[in-house]
């Protein structure tokens, strides 16, 4: 490629060609003319680089100045940790690690490399994954990374780690290690903690503590992941060439999720695999409750490809499945009875919430160590407020920005914790499940803002939701006459001679829990009700994150709400904010109603019912009416 730099190699050789020459060395006499030259002091003019070596080099200037300004410096107010994040957009979002985060909390200070320091609030939380999203606060124009495809990455390519190490950056300026790529694809067990690394980069680029929740960058300044573990336990916490970033592409499937507030997990297949000693990976256990087992996956069954990635080890199997969401929607191929199939599978969560939750406040870490300091200001720091020793640990302290007096680190037996500022605890709203819900409402108030402003509903009178109304549709399938109806207390389906009818959201559990077509008319009910009601009064709503539409991307916006004892989700389209599927599920163990809306233009032409990959109904439309009912 050629806006690639040359491999180690080729600079390698060219760095020898520019320093000595190939022809051998001959010495020539020394006349007693030069001889008084050289006994003078004179010589020779400036040392010419070769021009490849010259063009490395200022590529690799060029790089750095371009990736330096999106790194962050993390420090806990209170002295309590740090570390180190990257922006990605503009307004302030940021990616750093689930360790760096866990001391502060929802508050932090961060600092660039233009010598300026941001509050930051923490947005969301991946602890399996050690990701977090904070954003910075005060500016809508902040420099932010250009993100890489980190699947493109190669053992030998040329990298770069910009941070924090032990919290040296007091005065915001990052300190930068250069290196190459050890290794890619790399998995790294739980290994009793919470954390999961699948699928991470390997760096011999200089990585300490402090360095976590950094950038590391190819050789063109793109971001490349997430620095993250380093191998320090029994090396006395020091750089030893062994590092390791989560992977901007496993970054990337979880930033709507991150971006939802909530606290969030990773997928599991509901199947476990083992390495044939013949080739090839295979299903060694299933669950039958699983989507898997539902699309025809079986006991030693072999799988050949998940997300599209190639699979040949059990190992590669772990390593693509941890660097997805839970409830994800994926293709899987594999072969069983000799019959090869591609289909998309619904991935299952590693932990059910509680235990997530539990595993996650078990696993905070302690924060990073700091360099030493002068023996007086310890002796005064180590004091509490009666001049007692306490028990804080001096390595858990952590230097703070220059712009902000150092405050005494909060006592682990009581004390004041440093004061929230406003323009932070006003977008912290603490609810369970949840890293901070306030970006989760802000999410929701895009949905339905969204929602409103398409059809059906930008064709109704903006005070429907102050009345009580009723959906008609008409239309075909086939050559049969379809007739849709949905009120508050009243539902019904009618296709050619065959009508069903209901007037309790109970009874159109049963539709969906069959396979019925009538599974349609809960779909169309929730979505007429959230257009009502909105997500805050819907009932229990929350935004999701983004996920594949059919296991196929682009991915979408998911929103969630509860209606009638089933989970709806609106999945849409992440440019146009148009609705394009309404799943509704009644049971976690079978598949959902699925209604896929077409649409020809900005009119929707017709509705598509399926249960799994078959179709259950197909509806042309002719005509669709919102008429006003009586209230009950």
């Amino acid at each position: 490629m050629n806006d690639r730099l040359p491999p180690p190699a080729a600079l390698f050789a060219a760095s020898l060609l520019a320093l000595f020459s190939i022809t051998p060395f001959c010495p020539a006499p020394v006349s007693p003319a030069q001889d008084a030259a050289t006994d003078t002091g004179s010589v020779a003019g400036p040392i010419q680089l070769d021009p490849l070596l010259q063009s490395v080099e200022q590529a690799r200037v060029a790089a750095i100045d371009r990736a330096r300004p999106s790194a962050v410096s993390v420090f806990v107010p209170g002295g309590g940790g740090g570390g180190s994040g990257v922006l990605i957009s503009p307004d302030g979002f940021a990616l750093t690690n689930f360790h760096v985060t866990s001391p502060a909390g929802t508050f932090m200070r961060c600092g660039l490399s233009d010598g300026r320091v941001y509050d930051a609030v923490l947005v969301g939380l991946d602890p399996v994954g050690d990701l977090a999203m904070i954003q910075l606060l005060g500016r809508d124009d902040f420099p932010y990374a250009t993100l890489a495809d980190s699947r493109r990455a190669r053992a030998g390519d040329w990298c770069m780690v910009i941070g924090n190490p032990f919290l040296l950056a007091t005065n915001l300026q990052p300190t930068v290690t250069w290196g190459i790529l050890s290794g890619v694809g790399r998995y790294q067990y739980p290994s009793g903690t919470l954390l999961e690394y699948a699928d991470c980069l390997q760096t011999d680029a200089s990585i300490n503590p402090g360095n976590s929740g950094g950038p590391i960058y190819n050789a063109q300044g793109e971001l490349l992941g997430i620095v993250g573990r380093c191998s320090f336990e029994k090396r006395g916490r020091v750089n030893v060439g062994v590092g390791y970033a989560i992977s901007i592409n496993q970054a990337k499937n979880f930033l709507g999720y991150l971006r939802s507030g909530r606290i969030v997990d990773h997928a599991t297949l509901g199947a476990t695999a083992t390495t044939d000693p013949d080739g090839g990976v295979v299903v060694s256990n299933i669950l039958e409750s699983s989507d898997a087992y539902r699309r025809g996956l079986r006991y030693n069954a072999q799988i050949l490809e998940i997300d599209g990635r190639p699979v040949m080890t059990a190992n590669d199997v772990q390593n693509v499945l941890g660097t997805l969401p839970s409830g994800w929607r994926v293709p899987v191929t594999f072969r069983y009875d000799g019959i090869t199939k591609r289909v998309p599978v619904r991935l299952m969560g590693v932990h059910r919430q509680d235990e997530l939750l539990a595993k996650m406040s078990s696993a905070l870490p302690p924060p990073p160590p700091v360099p030493d300091q002068p023996e007086e200001e310890k002796d005064a720091e180590e004091k509490d407020a009666d001049g007692n020793q306490d028990d804080q640990e001096n390595d858990d302290e952590a230097p703070q920005p220059p712009d902000r007096k150092r405050p005494r680190p909060p006592s682990p037996h009581g004390g004041a914790k440093p004061a929230i500022p406003k323009s932070v605890s006003d977008l912290i709203i603490p609810r369970r499940g949840y890293a901070n819900y306030h970006f989760n409402q802000v999410q929701q108030d895009r949905f339905i803002d969204s929602l409103r402003n398409q059809f059906p509903a930008d064709q109704f009178p903006a005070d429907a939701e102050s009345k009580s109304t009723a959906w008609t549709i008409t239309g075909k399938t086939g050559e049969a006459e379809v007739k849709l109806s949905v009120a508050d207390d009243q539902f019904a389906i009618l296709v050619g001679e065959t009508a069903m009818q209901a007037t309790k959201r109970s009874e159109l559990y049963d539709a969906v829990d069959t396979d019925s077509i009538a599974g349609i008319l809960p779909a169309l009910d929730a979505w007429r009700t959230m257009l009502k009601l909105g997500p805050r009064k819907f009932g229990e709503a929350y935004y999701q994150g983004t996920m594949p539409l059919g296991g196929e991307r682009p991915l979408h916006d998911c929103m969630i709400g509860l209606y009638g004892g089933m989970e709806v989700r609106w999945l849409s389209h992440p440019d146009s904010g148009l609705v394009e599927c309404v799943e509704v599920f009644a049971d976690r163990d079978s598949d959902p109603a699925e209604l896929w809306i077409l649409r020809d233009g900005d009119k929707i032409s017709g509705l598509e019912l399926r249960y799994g990959t078959d179709v259950a109904l197909n509806v042309s439309i002719s005509d669709w009416k919102q008429t006003e009912t009586a209230q009950p």
